[in-house]
Formats: C-alpha cells, sequence, structure tokens
C-alpha cells in the first residue's frame, strides 16, 4: 500500500521537523552555556520563596513570572518609610558572594556592643508557638540566616545572629545563627540550584493555606491542580474575578498614539489630546491607518499593555509581543506538541467544545415554538457525529468531521433569526475575504476581535502561538489562537450577533457600507460593534467544572493556563466550556 501525502500534511510534517530541529539546537545551546559558564548567584529572596513553596521559586525564578498584587505593594510603602527614618546606625546594603553564590540587599544593619545585626522588616505577623511565644516563620527564618551568611563570606564579619522586626504586631524576633543555621542556607542553595536546573514544575504546595496568601496564585492555579487529582475538590477562586483596565480601540484613520510620562497619549485629527494613565489600560487596539510611537510600544511592553493591530476592512493584522522571560514554558510546549497523539486528544476536545456549544445554541430555537425541520434535522445529525468523535484517529478525519458539523451549523444558524428582520441583515451561508453581506460582515470582524483577544491571553501567558495542535500554519493567523477560539466562538460572537440582530440594533445603511458585491462596516457600526462586544466580554460564565464564576474577559487568559497544565502533569480542565 503506498501512503498518498496531501500538500497541506506534508506543510505540517515540514513544521514539526523545524520546530523538532529548533527545539534540539536549543537544548545543545543550554547545555552548552551549562558546562562552559559560571553560575549565577542566586537571590536571597528567592530563598524566602523556595521556603515558602518551591514552586513558587520556579515560577519566579526560572520561568520568570512576577505579579505585584497589594501585599506586595504595601511591603514596598513599609521600606520605603523606614528609609526616611533618620538613624545614623541604620544601614542598607547590597552584597555578592561568589563563593556561597549569593546576593542581596540587607534591609539595614545595626552594631550593638561592636556586633553587627542584619535586620529584616515585615509587614505582617510572626508565628506562634503552642505557648504563643513569638517566633519567625521558616521562610523569613531562612532569609534572615541566609543574610547572616552572606555577609560572613562578603564582608568577613562574624554574625551571631539576625533579627526580624514584624509590624504587624510589633514584634522583633531574634535568630541566631550557628552551625544548623548555616547547613540550612547551604541545603536551601543547593535545592535552588537543582531546581533552576529542571524543565518541570514543582507540585503544588500540601498546606492550601499558603497558596491563599501567594501572589502568584493567578499563574499557579493551585486549586484547578487539586481538582484535577480530586473531582470531590471543591476549589476556591485564587483566579482575579477581573481585570477592570481599560481596553482601547483607536478607530480613527491618522491617529496618532505616543507616551507622555506614565500616560498613553492619543492625538485624534481635529480632537483633543487624550491622556490615559497606564495603570488604566489592559490593551490598545489600532484599527485602519492609526499610529503609534517606538517609545509607546516600549512603554507597552514595560506596563504590560497589549497592543494589537486591525486593518481596516476588519481583518486581524497581528501583535505586538511583550513576552518575558518564558522559555521553560515554550520549552515544555513544542515538547508536548510535537506529539502526534497529545495533539489529536486535545483537538478532539475542541471539536467537541465547540461543535457541542453550536448545537446548544441551535436548541435555543426550539424553546417555546415549533422549530423548523432544517433547524431539528441539523441538531439531530450534528449529535450523532458528535458521539462520533472520540474514536477519530487522525487529525485529517478530525478536520473532516468538523467541517461537517460547521456546516450543519451554518446551515441552520438562518432559523435563529426572527422573520420580521430585515433582509439585509438575513443569514444566507458562510462567506468571507471580502465578506459578501452584512451578517458575515459582522462575523469576521467578531472572530478578528476574539483572533486579537485570545492572542493577548496567549502572550500574557507566554506560549508560542505559531506551535498550535489542531489547526495548520497559515500566513496570518497563529494557529494555537486558532485552536483556542474554538472555544469562544460561539458565546463571545455568533450569540451576541444573532441577538443584536433580532433586537433591530443595526441600521443597513448607517452601520455598513456596500461596495458592490463588498459589504463592511462603517465607522459607526465598528463603533457599535466594539461596544456590544466588550459589553459581552464583561458578562459572567460560571465553569462546569471549576464551579466558579469569571468574566468572559477573565476566562480567555484561564483556558489558556488550563491548557498550558495539560502538559505539566495536572490537565483535564482544558475545553470544558460549553453553552448550556
Amino acid at each position: 500500500m503506498v501512503a498518498v501525502l496531501t500538500s497541506d500534511v506534508v506543510r505540517r510534517i515540514k513544521f514539526v521537523q523545524l520546530i523538532t530541529i529548533t527545539l534540539q539546537s536549543f537544548m545543545e545551546t543550554v547545555q552548552y552555556l551549562d558546562l562552559n559558564t559560571k553560575l549565577e548567584t542566586i537571590r536571597v529572596s528567592s530563598l524566602h520563596a523556595l521556603a515558602y513553596c518551591p514552586r513558587l521559586f520556579y515560577l519566579e525564578e526560572v520561568e520568570e513570572l512576577y505579579t505585584q498584587d497589594a501585599a506586595v505593594f504595601a511591603g514596598r510603602r513599609l521600606h520605603t518609610e523606614l528609609e526616611k527614618k533618620e538613624d545614623e546606625e541604620w544601614e542598607e546594603l547590597f552584597l555578592v558572594s561568589e563563593e556561597l553564590g549569593l546576593r542581596g540587599r540587607v534591609d539595614a544593619l545595626r552594631t550593638r556592643d561592636g556586633e553587627t545585626i542584619p535586620y529584616e522588616h515585615k509587614r505582617g505577623r510572626c508565628h506562634r508557638d503552642e505557648k504563643k511565644q513569638p517566633q519567625a516563620w521558616e521562610s523569613d527564618k531562612l532569609q534572615i540566616l541566609a543574610y547572616a551568611c552572606l555577609l560572613e563570606s562578603a564582608l568577613g564579619l562574624p554574625i551571631k545572629e539576625g533579627r526580624i522586626r514584624y509590624h504587624a504586631d510589633n514584634v522583633l524576633v531574634h535568630v541566631p545563627l550557628d552551625d544548623a543555621g548555616r547547613q540550612a542556607v547551604r541545603d536551601a542553595i543547593q535545592q535552588a540550584r537543582q531546581l533552576q536546573q529542571s524543565t518541570h514544575r514543582p507540585p503544588v504546595a500540601d498546606n492550601e493555606r499558603l497558596c491563599a496568601r501567594c501572589s502568584l496564585a493567578p499563574v499557579c492555579l493551585p486549586e484547578e491542580a487539586r481538582l484535577v487529582h480530586d473531582r470531590e475538590w471543591q476549589p476556591i477562586r485564587l483566579f482575579p474575578e477581573d481585570d477592570t483596565r481599560q481596553i482601547i480601540h483607536v478607530l480613527e484613520p491618522g491617529t496618532a498614539v505616543g507616551r507622555t510620562g506614565e500616560q498613553i497619549k492619543i492625538a485624534r485629527r481635529g480632537q483633543p489630546e487624550e491622556k490615559i494613565p497606564a495603570q488604566q489600560i489592559g490593551q490598545l487596539v489600532l484599527h485602519s491607518f492609526s499610529q503609534i510611537s517606538t517609545q509607546a510600544l516600549y512603554f507597552c511592553a514595560e506596563h504590560g499593555i497589549g497592543v494589537h493591530f486591525i486593518s481596516g476592512g476588519g481583518r486581524y493584522l497581528g501583535s505586538f509581543d511583550i513576552r518575558q522571560g518564558s522559555i521553560q514554558r515554550r520549552v515544555r510546549q513544542y515538547a508536548a506538541l510535537s506529539n502526534s497523539e497529545t495533539c489529536l486528544e486535545l483537538a478532539k476536545r475542541l471539536v467537541i467544545c465547540r461543535g457541542q456549544g453550536q448545537r446548544k445554541f441551535l436548541m435555543r430555537g426550539t424553546r417555546g415554538k415549533a422549530a423548523s425541520e432544517i433547524l431539528q434535522t441539523a441538531i439531530k445529525q450534528m449529535q450523532v457525529l458528535l458521539k462520533q468523535v472520540p474514536s477519530v484517529k487522525s487529525i485529517a478525519s478530525l478536520l473532516g468531521m468538523e467541517g461537517r458539523l460547521a456546516a450543519l451549523y451554518f446551515g441552520a444558524l438562518p432559523s435563529l433569526i426572527l422573520p420580521n428582520v430585515a433582509n439585509e441583515l438575513q443569514f444566507d451561508g458562510r462567506n468571507r475575504r471580502p465578506p459578501k453581506d452584512r451578517f458575515n460582515t459582522m462575523l469576521g470582524f467578531g472572530y478578528s476581535l476574539l483572533l486579537k483577544d485570545v492572542m493577548n491571553a496567549i502572550l500574557t501567558v507566554g506560549l508560542e502561538p505559531a506551535l498550535g495542535l489542531y489547526h495548520q500554519p497559515r500566513t496570518q493567523a497563529p494557529p494555537l489562537a486558532l485552536d483556542l477560539m474554538e472555544i469562544f466562538r460561539v458565546p463571545l460572537v455568533d450569540m451576541p450577533i444573532v441577538a443584536s440582530i433580532n433586537r433591530g440594533q443595526w441600521d443597513v445603511k448607517e452601520d455598513f457600507e456596500a461596495r458592490g458585491n463588498r459589504v463592511w462596516l462603517s465607522e459607526a457600526g465598528k463603533r457599535k460593534f466594539v461596544d456590544m462586544y466588550e459589553r459581552r466580554k464583561q458578562e459572567t460564565w460560571k465553569h462546569p467544572v471549576t464551579e466558579y464564576s469569571l468574566t468572559y474577559r477573565r476566562l480567555l487568559e484561564l483556558e489558556v493556563r488550563l491548557l498550558e497544565k495539560e502538559w505539566s502533569g495536572e490537565g483535564g480542565l482544558f475545553a470544558q466550556l460549553i453553552v448550556r
């Protein structure tokens, strides 16, 4: 038997081979660097994270993930206030010891009876033993011991103890430095070195109370990891409810976006300049021929502001890549998605998720009224096809089955539009590039906005959008973004469009521009659609597995993080969001 490979299959094979060669070269380079470069010193503050939770250390020091929550800012304010105090004996000192392999900035040094004593300041309360006596927390204890060892190694000073001030209950705890303390520091450094060389994240902490106080819980997703291994687990929602920052759409051609101080400056033709503080902006979306300065791009990257570009015709063009320190995440992604079996299993979930969502959306058209024969037939046939998806043996077969599901769905979708809707807004089959009717114009623009948001989530998490699990590599849209879009097409685009048409929200003349057999959204139409889409993203959806509610805007990022867990030993929650 002779196997015949289609051009698409050949392109995918070449793409996977290229990724494999790139990964192999990357790993060889890493090994070379490991053998031929001096090991960097470890931050003392990172040992504090290690003692608190090895997974926290790995996320911060290896994957370079950092968050700044209210507790972090409160700690910084405390140190700023201390620095303002006038005390001749108070001294802040930055030290490095190549011999010990440590570096760090000691909060303060004081001299008492000829002895040098390092001090550490903590905003919270101390630990209490069984007798209610004040004690240092284990992570704080290791940190002050590490500073004491660093002073001995770097300056040659004999250090007998360190002290920790817990400001919440105004307690000063003395921590003696003895041989056991020095050994604890050396053991921690060795453990940190081992974790730095590992490509696997440590498991979540056994003590779930630590997770509730951890600033990286939204990245780590410890409760979701526990739920994977124990479906009876009732998770506490540690993932943030919502990102309240604005998504700024610049729709007017010729608009210039720049930076002034700590603000983004938007200059529209014939209008006063608009200035928005950086901390209030989550994304900048530049439509048509608007421009952004290099200074503004650097500023957006520094503040984690996503920058995306959409053409005047409503087509997604690309995103500004602001990923930093995500090499380990991408290495694991390359390794996982180079496995055809892994890709097939995840792709099946995507097809089931989208197909079930489409079918249940069609089923809404049967509520309380007689459904058309086309609608009833499509619902039944989609159910039959969806039952066959788990037994599919190849991506090619899965693509064919998805095509049949899509044909049934779009063939029955016109049945959901009310008869009294204007003919110009009726739907008569899917078409694109360019769209030939108003319904398809809205679908195309909506999918472009969704693709932009999925890309924003992928870059936020730090994955590689060019390496997907289902869609084939194409010129414009990255495969991984197309994959993840499948989960949200129905709830974020299809459903709002049908609902807005049935409510009579669109003006066939004012909101659209028809040019021959091509139809585009006018500037007024784009504004109306963007407003509808962004409002939809603020609505909440209860996750069927975790059973907590989040806005769609948050669910986009959560779904990317759940996908990453699929190749991190904590899979099982990805692609479970199905329209009810």
